[in-house]
């Protein structure tokens, strides 16, 4: 990770971590290093999410854009997935994406990805971050060499299309609700079910600038679930602020993470002999009942460091077909080069009508196995990480814990902190064992 992008785009509180001249930048150097190494007007597409801050940050950037003779065209107000499917198909040179996930609406980010809808490369982005520190120098375009905006809502629409083609059943009789989280699939998710026939149910699609995940969609689940209880939904689908995550509710209004999505749509690939590789990929951060159950029914899986860009790229080194994260950031290479929530939710509705059988039951194999997390401030991450005395408590709760749970201890890739996380029967005994290790981090000194 560089000084200003992470493993997620350039993310901070807007105006004070990320502001307008960042994104001035930004756009000044994408727009003059594609013209430059192609020696042509480059063309960029832009998109947003619903936070206020978004309409700013798009102007910004394509000031950037056409002062360096980029044509910018601006999707508006439409999802993550959407900018990288449209960059891929339409022959852009790359894609920007405003938004910050599924933090509050005072934060914004810029995502860049490439002409292949793909994160952008690390040695690109230092580039870029060279340029805003001022270590280099970027020409104006001039005259007939300047650049243009233009209006490109109808990719959105093209990438709406995409999704409807990609069911292979109607979903007639079905009521499915779906919560857009007051961000960016509030006019795709809901214009995609109804296409498709179904009953659509919505909550949470009544954006202002300011409510985007605020009390909503996938990080705030419980008020779909009350909401499919309440009327007697099929299935629940919940969104984040750019929609590239998804988790699901049963109609029972039980959550459906992104582990039980692996589960169903890895084992359901496994009985079609679709699952390239009999394999799926994780995180390490997956739960251990996720891995008991694919183990019962024979499907192999790797484990990557916790991101959606480190299984994006176990999958094009692997040829691994799904993958993804417990927070519902799932990977379908066959349809898309990154985390697509609306995508996902389409997935699991094929499944449920394939097999002809609700959500839980689909769900029901993956049972989760009790997990506690204790975060520990230490003076130094790698020093307490690598202590002989630490790594041998480790090595020995893994030991009594065998193959009825699991013991996980990592640094945190943003603050001094060390992770330490054991999934086990119990909660009692996963106390037990986190405390056990934290016990010998702060007797060795390491603590800050």
């Amino acid at each position: 990770m560089g000084k200003y992008f992470g493993t997620d785009g350039f993310r901070g509180e807007a105006n004070k971590d990320l502001n307008f001249e960042h994104a001035i930048k930004i756009g000044r150097y994408i727009g003059w290093y594609y013209g430059k190494r192609l020696g042509k007007k480059a063309k960029v597409v832009i998109g947003k999410d619903t936070r206020r801050s978004s309409y700013m940050f798009e102007y910004a950037l394509c000031t950037g854009l056409v002062a360096s003779g980029a044509d910018a065209y601006m999707m508006h107000v439409t999802t993550t997935p959407s900018v990288s499917y449209i960059s891929r198909v339409d022959d852009f040179d790359c894609g920007i994406m405003i938004s910050a996930s599924h933090n509050p609406y005072y934060d914004n980010g810029i995502k860049i990805v490439n002409s292949n809808g793909e994160k952008m490369d690390e040695e690109t982005l230092l580039r870029i971050e060279d340029y805003i520190d001022g270590k280099t120098e970027v020409p104006m375009a001039e005259r007939e060499e300047i650049g243009r905006t233009i209006d490109y809502s109808s990719g959105r629409n093209r990438y709406i299309g995409y999704l409807i083609g990609l069911s292979k059943y109607s979903y007639k009789g079905v009521k499915v609700g779906l919560d857009c989280a007051n961000g960016a699939s509030w006019q795709i998710a809901k214009s995609v079910f109804d296409a498709l026939g179904a009953k659509t149910y919505v909550i949470n699609n009544e954006p202002d600038g300011y409510n985007i995940n605020t009390d909503c969609g996938s990080t705030h689940i419980e008020h779909l679930q009350k909401f499919v209880v309440e009327n007697k939904l099929d299935v629940g689908f919940a969104f984040d602020g750019d929609a590239d995550r998804c988790l699901c509710v049963d109609e029972k209004g039980n959550v459906v993470t992104g582990d039980h999505i692996i589960y169903i749509y890895g084992l359901y690939m496994k009985e079609r002999g679709k699952l390239v590789n009999n394999k799926v990929v994780t995180t390490v951060m997956s739960n251990f009942g996720l891995y008991k159950a694919l183990d019962k029914v024979g499907i192999e899986y790797d484990k990557t460091k916790v991101g959606d860009k480190y299984v994006y790229e176990n999958m094009v080194q692997t040829g691994n077909r799904i993958g993804g994260e417990q927070s519902g950031h799932i990977i379908f290479t066959k349809y898309a080069t990154t985390g697509d929530g609306i995508l996902t939710s389409i997935k699991m509705m094929e499944v449920m009508l394939a097999k002809e059988k609700p959500m839980s039951k689909l769900a029901e194999p993956v049972v989760f196995y009790p997990q506690v997390l204790k975060n520990v401030r230490v003076k130094s991450k790698p020093d307490a990480q690598n202590d002989p005395d630490v790594q041998a408590a480790v090595e020995q709760v893994g030991k009594e814990l065998g193959d009825t749970g699991r013991i996980l201890v990592r640094e945190s890739g943003t603050e001094p902190v060390i992770r330490v996380m054991v999934e086990a029967g119990t909660e009692e005994i996963c106390e037990k064992y986190v405390d056990q290790v934290i016990d010998v981090i702060t007797k060795k000194g390491h603590l800050a």
